[in-house]
């Protein structure tokens, strides 16, 4: 049987503090409210919200042979990811990010790259490409990926069946070129408006949508925070609305949206709907801290779906 969900790309480790507005100068210190770390990244973040939504899911990437290495597998497999194709990297340390959270939860990123950064592309990710229903792609910016080798990878999972969607973080200048590679070979394409206004130099966000249509991709969904998610996807265009909740952290909300739409497709769901539950599921996340927030499962996030007041006006 063909599992449901791979995940490749970066992993990282999440070290996430909140409320915190300023470092405090020298030696002195200060008590906030809460810390907690977490699996994320592009893969690695939306393995574990996919996971906990009930999707029968691997994760691709690597770690360090540290002990945040030791601790991020530890922390996904309790979370319910399979890590048989997490590969851990000698002399390597394990990507790491910490993230100072504000009143908002706006949250500037201090990040040490490690093996993260680097997964191998493997023979036995090959083969289970070549049996999945879903791949989720977030390795752009990967040097053992990009050039072509990422675009083999999909077009292979895409010629025995599988559904592409594709995430990325913090776009390099080589981006736009490595998007023209892969996005023949994906089915949704889903940045966030930074990123996408980034790449294509559209400050409208429907006609940068409209870009990464006509290099290749099938449908676009640009992630707008607050702002809800702008579509090109088929009939499916204009801007589909957030949901109003009290925001703690917007970490892994974008990665949560992926894994929240791949998760509803997954179970027959009709595209607009899947793009409503994968709000509903960052609005879950966004609400505490960390790579899941408050999220608790599929059923709980599809019946708040049916009373989350809507942000209209953002």
């Amino acid at each position: 049987m063909k599992r449901d969900l791979i995940c490749v790309g970066l992993i990282t480790l999440d070290v996430v503090g909140r409320p915190i507005t300023e470092i405090p100068a020298n030696e002195g210190g200060r008590l906030i409210e809460q810390i907690a770390c977490a699996p994320a990244g592009t893969a690695g973040g939306a393995a574990c919200i996919a996971a906990r939504l009930g999707v029968s899911t691997a994760l691709a990437g690597a770690v360090g042979d540290d002990l945040t290495g030791r601790l991020v597998r530890f922390a996904l497999e309790e979370g319910g990811v399979d890590t048989q194709l997490v590969q851990t990297l000698a002399g390597t340390p394990t990507s790491t990010t910490i993230l100072p959270i504000d009143n908002e939860g706006r949250r500037p990123t201090l990040h040490a790259p490690g093996a993260g950064s680097i997964p191998p592309l493997t023979d036995a990710l090959k083969e289970a490409a070549q049996n999945t229903k879903c791949l989720h792609y977030g390795a752009i910016g990967a040097p053992t990926f990009d050039g072509g080798a990422g675009a083999e990878l999909l077009k292979l999972a895409r010629e025995n069946g599988a559904l592409v969607v594709c995430d990325l973080i913090a776009p390099g200048p080589g981006a736009r070129d490595e998007l023209a590679l892969i996005l023949p070979h994906v089915d949704w394409f889903i940045p966030s408006a930074d990123e996408a206004r980034r790449i294509t130099g559209e400050d409208d966000l429907a006609m940068a949508a409209k870009a990464f249509l006509a290099m290749g991709a099938r449908n676009c969904v640009i992630k707008n925070g607050r702002a809800g998610a702008v579509m090109a996807a088929g009939e499916l265009t204009g801007r589909l609305p957030a949901f109003s909740v009290k925001v703690a952290d917007t970490t892994t909300c974008g990665d949560s949206f992926c894994a929240g739409f791949i998760a509803a497709h997954l179970k027959g769901w009709a595209d607009l709907d899947a793009l409503r539950f994968a709000a509903a599921t960052a609005a879950h996340v966004a609400q505490g801290l960390a790579t899941y927030g408050k999220l608790e499962s599929f059923a709980a996030t599809e019946a708040a779906m049916h009373v989350l007041p809507i942000l209209e006006d953002a």
